[in-house]
């Protein structure tokens, strides 16, 4: 006999619906399972072989063949486990039920025959949805995931024995609903511990208000680390398609559970030095997302920047320029979204001291203090929009008893200069100022006569590049909406060009 399911599996962010083929012939007894399946997948027969038998039901001793359609994309994971055994059963006559061509089945078994849950179920239901599937038989641990999709029947189970029981209409579970958190994070870290460093506070905000990338050079112990890992504390709540992006993202990289509802704090990756290309970027066989993409919507720090490798540092330049990761494979090319704050931090030379000898003599050589900035290539500094420097902070300040602005009141203003950009680009589809085109640059910043004139005389004088200009109109635009101006003032283009000059300070 012969039996026909609809599972699901990953394909680099996405799903991909897969076609779950079962026949059971005569012959001797033996468990085929083909359709370009990885070790997990094969696996599967001897977990589906005891789960069956440990679920109260017969595994039927004859010749079994299982396709996994379309057979000419590899397959992996152990999310076909609970769809092979329903197709055992079916195609054995154990089970007698109505179409599954509107079910969508998913789940890992344990041997016992208990259901595990799976990386990437929102994925998967997301697919189902598109293709007209409007049931999905998925384990209890994932029933709040797969509900964060409208209009899905979710039917969640515990076990081999809890789905044969729903597909015999003998149980039905309660209907499951979504939830979806709207009550404000809570951080451990406030910008109200910092003293001083009120200039490095006022770019973190221009920075996080516009989505736009950040380098602070400071010597050691003048507070880089501290200042970048308070920024997510000023960051505004992300929007409901936002906050769907990453968990999605989430729930496939298994990063952070999903079973309390939709993810809306936004993440904060910060990668050991050590990392690889793969890693930042991702890869593999069957590329998975990296750090570029876990940390979409939200900020990618990478401390002491020229300890990284440099081949790794320059894989960086296509995600920050498109906002999107392109790896190509044999059998397939898959893209992965990295729309994120780039946040690094630096020493200005080995030892930390060049440029700070108040503080503390430089005792590197000039080949020393070449060779470490070295390691930041021109092309990836010119995508960075603000370089900030971040001095020692003297003791009066440190020890003064001031009461500093709080992370409340930052995040006030930045989510008001958010929503004018929401507003500005609701056609575009732009979420930021970082993100405008040179189309939508044309239109929505717009210079008077002396702002004109001041950004003409920095770009012959500095020696910017076309990049750079783009970039200082994009920072001076963000400027202007903390302002709740309309029109880019010389002000703020004047703010925009500080933030431009200490590259040429260290690397000429």
């Amino acid at each position: 006999m012969y039996a026909k399911l609809n599972s699901a599996s990953i394909l680099g962010v996405d799903g991909m619906i897969v076609e779950v083929e079962v026949d059971i012939s005569n012959g001797l007894p033996v468990f085929d399972l083909i359709g370009l399946p990885d070790s997990a997948v094969r696996e599967a027969r001897d977990r589906v072989r005891a789960a069956v038998k440990n679920s109260g039901v017969n595994f039927p001793l004859q010749r079994i063949t299982t396709n996994l359609a379309p057979a000419d994309i590899k397959k992996e994971g152990a999310g076909f486990d609970l769809a092979i055994a329903v197709g055992i059963l079916i195609a054995s006559g154990q089970l007698t039920c109505a179409t599954l061509e509107d079910t969508l089945i998913i789940g890992e078994l344990s041997l016992e025959g208990k259901l595990r849950p799976l990386k990437g179920t929102l994925s998967m239901v997301m697919v189902a949805k598109e293709k007209g599937i409007h049931r999905v038989i998925l384990p209890e641990a994932n029933k709040e995931e797969g509900a964060l999709v409208a209009g899905m029947e979710i039917i969640p189970a515990s076990s081999l024995t809890e789905t044969v029981s729903y597909l015999r209409g003998e149980w039905c579970p309660l209907p499951i609903r979504a939830e979806v958190r709207q009550d404000e994070a809570s951080f451990t870290h406030d910008f109200a511990d910092v003293q001083g460093q009120v200039h490095v506070k006022r770019a973190m905000e221009i920075a996080a208000a516009g989505g736009h990338n950040l380098m602070l050079i400071g010597p050691p112990g003048s507070g880089k680390t501290m200042l970048a890992r308070r920024i997510s504390t000023i960051l505004p709540t992300m929007l409901i398609q936002e906050a769907l992006e990453v968990t999605k993202i989430s729930s496939i990289a298994g990063t952070s559970s999903v079973s309390s509802g939709l993810i809306r704090e936004r993440p904060f990756r910060s990668p050991h030095h050590t990392i690889s290309q793969a890693g930042l970027i991702g890869g593999g066989s069957i590329p998975k997302p990296g750090e570029v993409s876990l940390a979409h919507r939200g900020v990618l720090f990478l401390d002491e920047l020229p300890e990284f490798s440099k081949s790794t540092l320059e894989v960086l330049r296509q995600p920050l320029e498109d906002q999107e990761v392109t790896l190509g494979r044999a059998r397939a090319v898959l893209t992965f979204p990295s729309s994120f704050m780039l946040l690094c931090s630096m020493n200005p030379c080995p030892c930390g001291y060049f440029g700070y000898e108040e503080d503390r003599s430089c005792t590197c050589t000039p080949p020393q203090i070449q060779r470490y900035r070295a390691k930041i290539s021109g092309p990836l500094l010119d995508r960075i929009d603000l370089h900030i420097s971040v001095p020692r902070v003297d003791y009066e300040t440190l020890s003064a008893r001031e009461v500093n602005e709080s992370s409340a009141e930052i995040r006030r203003r930045v989510a008001s200069a958010r929503h004018i950009q929401a507003k500005r680009f609701e056609e575009q589809h732009h979420l930021t100022n970082s993100n405008m085109q040179a189309a939508d640059m044309r239109v929505y910043c717009q210079l008077n006569v002396a702002a004109r004139r001041l950004l003409q005389q920095a770009f012959e004088n500095l020696g910017l590049s076309a990049r750079a200009h783009d970039r200082i109109l994009k920072v001076a635009r963000t400027i202007a909406d903390l302002a709740q101006s309309d029109m880019i003032e010389v002000g703020h283009i004047a703010e925009a060009i500080q933030y431009r000059t200490l590259d040429r300070k260290y690397w000429e």
